[in-house]
């Protein structure tokens, strides 16, 4: 692999079990959408397409509607050690599964 002057590639391994149960928080408003509930992955490349976040009325995708939201991976901005950030539209805009 070629690397062109003054571009590194920075590799950060997490396992998807540590992305769960993160708190996911929207830059755009701030809102607090829920926790990492499941992950979307394709199954060639090996990489998440998207998190899994349960609607609201779900505690853990155990209880309530059968709502969830798809948050596609290139929208997220930062993984923290307990929250993920990332930039989505307004709540209703959002795709529901």
């Amino acid at each position: 692999m070629e690397v062109r002057p003054g571009l590194r590639e920075t590799w950060q391994l997490v396992r998807g079990s540590d992305l769960r149960l993160r708190d996911v928080v929207n830059t755009l408003d701030g809102r607090r959408l829920g926790v990492v509930n499941d992950l979307e992955l394709d199954l060639v490349s090996g990489r998440i397409l998207a998190l899994v976040v349960p609607g609201p009325g779900r505690f853990l995708g155990l209880f309530g509607r059968d709502t969830e939201y798809i948050i596609p991976w290139e929208r997220i901005r930062k993984i923290g050690s307990d929250v993920i950030l990332v930039e989505m539209p307004a709540l209703a805009e959002l795709p529901l599964r």
